[in-house]
């Protein structure tokens, strides 16, 4: 197992589809990419970074994401975020996180994450019903 380090990132991205808008996800009117769409993405990018220093009954959890959604990117164009390890303390994962379409940057931020046992964690939130 790979020991979670400051500098380990990773990059994912997507075509914008009109499901992507947020005139279809309920965040706006326009057809336009959507902020909660842009979040998730950056949230996926941190999760690629450290997957595999994960064990297998771990996953991590977003506890925190400090976001700016600074351009608007229509539908039809490729999007991708990148994230990248800024600090690691104990279980909690710190990132930066950046959005890119084709014309360039579009959000920025900060994202933490921490390492929890996916077991545990289910069992103590199914718990709440």
């Amino acid at each position: 197992m790979m020991e979670i380090t400051v500098g380990m990132k990773a990059e994912v991205g997507t075509l914008v589809e009109r499901e992507d808008t947020a005139k279809e996800v309920g965040s706006g009117d326009l057809m336009v990419y959507a902020t909660p769409c842009m979040a998730a993405m950056m949230e996926g990018a941190a999760c690629e970074a450290i997957a595999e220093c994960l064990k297998d009954t771990e996953t991590t959890v977003g506890t925190e994401l400090n976001i700016q959604h600074i351009s608007a990117t229509p539908v039809g164009l490729e999007v991708r975020a990148e994230a990248e390890v800024t600090a690691v303390e104990g279980k909690v994962i710190t990132f930066e996180v950046r959005a890119f379409d084709e014309a360039g940057e579009i959000g920025k931020g900060t994202h933490k994450r921490v390492i929890v046992n996916s077991q545990k964690f289910l069992d103590k939130t199914y718990a709440k019903l």
